[in-house]
């Protein structure tokens, strides 16, 4: 009889994405300390022009954003990284921000202050 043996390694959704774009590094690297205080000139909510995208920025470094859609609404945590703000969600896949003169640009998104 022969021996078969089956790897039943579950990946997550963030590690899979991680994988696929080559990314597994980051995807284990631990998560950045948030600095003390709030945000400046980050919090509130923020929508694409037709309303289908929407990020709410909160002042204890959290967030939710939502496209329409789509069943479930990211949520998680956000840094400043220079030029960027850089969106961690629960399952720890990690989405940059570009803030922009005219507000934000995310994943292709252009996101203005509501």
């Amino acid at each position: 009889m022969r021996d078969i043996r089956v790897d039943t390694t579950i990946f997550g959704t963030a590690s899979l994405l991680a994988l696929a774009l080559g990314g597994a590094e980051d995807a284990l690297r631990p998560e950045p300390e948030r600095p003390d205080g709030p945000p400046e000139g980050f919090t509130g909510l923020w929508r694409n022009a037709d309303g289908t995208v929407r990020l709410c920025l909160a002042a204890d470094w959290s967030y939710e954003g939502s496209v329409a859609g789509r069943r479930r609404s990211a949520k998680g945590t956000y840094r400043r990284e220079g030029s960027l703000l850089e969106l961690s969600d629960e399952s720890g896949l990690r989405t940059p921000v570009v803030v922009a003169e005219y507000g934000l640009e995310m994943a292709g998104h252009q996101l203005y202050k509501a």
